[in-house]
């Protein structure tokens, strides 16, 4: 599920051909594979507890500063082989600021993906919404298997991986879908060969059983926890393999679980509600035409998107903004609308004949090629083992031709970034039913932003329907993808509350949209 780290919590800053169980029925694993797990995790928790982190420096490359702190914890590759391999997951802390009565012991936190890393996740205690839980927690990132690193995946030579410029066409022509299904099928076969057979253990499972490892080393008896988009995944997966070691959860943004939905069908529903998030961009860029000249109407602007793409096909800005890096640069107005000042002023001047804040805002930067690269190589690994996907690229062609001529914004650039698990050569798991018994679980805490494309807002009340006592705080009429941490001071305040006192809302609660971008003329530079 293409899903981008937390936005909003800075502030600012995937079934037609597809055979999976039906949802509550149906294994990861057969009996035995998942007892020998079972045992594998108690086994590693008990190691960690008795070990601990030992906390010192971060390292230059994390570019932390020295109030953070560093250290690492050893888990299983293979949990049903605890005495195996081991590998080494990065982890970072802030000690509570509070006074030690007041302190109720770590806050642990993922980002989403997959693929990302909440090594930073620390520096949010430096910030105002954040400080009155910062003198209760330490805040504690992390780096997953396979991120960062912690024993860092990769797939292809991350300067090919960063080849620029490319085409992204909404109606692929049938030569161009080969070129893609050739490149797609190589780089399964690249991800099997550069990490053998290591890779069928990048999964979610193991995130979630990592999770219990990572809450013994740092000496907690019970998990305190936020994850964000596909962090709300394998935080549900958490939350039904150890149920018992749950103190607090904070789902945002959250990833719908049903089996069914695992990965291929949450895909195509991710692509048309991005097309509908486009949508609110357009309109919102039409409202201030007089500011951007794109246009009066969301037709209008879209014509105006439109030139820059074919302007860009012919000669791309700067030599490496082509239609894709376009694409990809405005594909952020759908994750959070604190881009679209920024998204509109460069279209504008690239229209006007400034390329540079177009360069600024798309070009691909190489200092971030083998961490892009890398990032995209837990992602593909993680989704394609994760689930069964549909084979036959006939399914593929048809399900996004079909849905292309309604959504063409992100279809089919979503659908080559995952058509790698059309040819994965890992044995593909089923999903897990996520489902907890009632009285199992403490009351969780989910948030969810109405038109929110990455995860639509459907997802979250599936999951609450799955977690008995949990509560839903939405955030009416609004599309920012993460909303903790934000400028909602209602769902900071529902977030915080529960945080620290354990306490949620009512069953369903709703907050008022945060209030719409002002538009700003000029060039904003990174």
């Amino acid at each position: 599920m293409r899903a981008a780290a937390l936005y909003g919590i800075l502030g600012s800053l995937v079934l037609t051909g597809l055979t999976t169980p039906a949802d509550g029925v149906g294994h990861a694993l057969p009996p035995e594979g998942r007892a020998a797990e079972a045992r594998g995790v108690a086994l590693a928790a008990e190691q960690a507890a008795a070990k601990g982190i030992a906390f010192g420096a971060c390292p230059a490359v994390e570019q932390l500063p020295e109030s953070i702190r560093c250290g690492t914890v050893s888990v299983p590759l293979d949990y049903a082989r605890p005495h195996g391999k081991h590998i080494r997951l990065t982890v970072s802390r802030s000690t509570a600021t509070g006074t030690p009565d007041r302190r109720q012991g770590s806050l642990v936190y993922n980002p989403g993906g997959p693929g990302s890393s909440g090594m930073w996740f620390p520096l949010l205690a430096g910030l105002a919404q954040w400080h009155a839980t910062a003198r209760a927690y330490d805040f504690v990132g992390y780096a997953p298997r396979g991120v960062a690193r912690s024993a860092p995946l990769s797939c292809m030579d991350p300067k090919r991986f960063a080849k620029a410029p490319t085409l992204a066409p909404k109606h692929p022509s049938a030569a161009y879908k080969k070129k893609r299904v050739a490149q797609a099928r190589a780089y399964a076969r690249s991800c099997a060969r550069k990490a053998g057979s290591d890779l069928r253990h990048f999964t979610s499972l193991n995130n979630a059983r990592d999770l219990d490892v990572l809450r013994a080393a740092l000496g907690e008896k019970r998990l305190s926890y936020m994850g964000a988009s596909y962090g709300t995944y394998f935080g549900a997966l958490y939350a039904t393999l150890f149920p018992g070691h749950v103190r607090r959860m904070v789902f945002d943004s959250v990833v719908d679980p049903r089996t069914t939905q695992i990965w291929y069908r949450n895909n195509l529903d991710q692509s048309a509600a991005f097309e509908t998030r486009w949508g609110d961009w357009r309109r919102w860029a039409a409202r201030h035409d007089d500011v951007y000249h794109l246009g009066r109407t969301a037709r209008q602007v879209l014509a105006s998107y439109d030139t820059a793409r074919a302007r860009l096909a012919r000669r791309p800005a700067g030599g490496t903004v082509g239609p894709g890096q376009l694409q990809s640069a405005f594909l952020k107005m759908g994750y959070a609308d604190s881009f679209w000042a920024r998204g509109a002023n460069a279209l504008s001047a690239y229209l006007r004949g400034d390329d540079e804040p177009l360069r600024v805002l798309a070009a691909p930067d190489p200092e971030d090629a083998r961490a892009e690269e890398n990032s995209n190589a837990v992602y593909t690994s993680v989704e394609c083992n994760d689930a069964p996907w549909p084979r036959s690229w006939a399914v593929w062609d048809r399900d996004n031709t079909r849905l292309a001529r309604r959504a063409p914004f992100e279809t089919w650039d979503n659908a080559w970034m995952n058509l790698p698990c059309a040819f994965w050569r890992v044995h593909q798991q089923k999903p897990l039913p996520i489902r907890v018994a009632k009285g199992a679980l403490p009351p969780t805490l989910l948030l969810a932003a109405e038109r929110d494309a990455a995860t639509p807002y459907r997802g979250a009340l599936e999951l609450q329907r799955r977690l008995p006592g949990s509560a839903l705080v939405t955030e009416r009429g609004a599309g920012t993808h993460g909303i903790a941490g934000g400028p909602n001071a209602c769902v900071n305040r529902h977030t915080e509350r529960y945080l620290l006192t354990g306490a949620v809302p009512g069953r369903r609660t709703y907050c008022a949209a945060r209030p719409e971008p002002q538009p700003t003329s000029g060039t904003t530079r990174a």
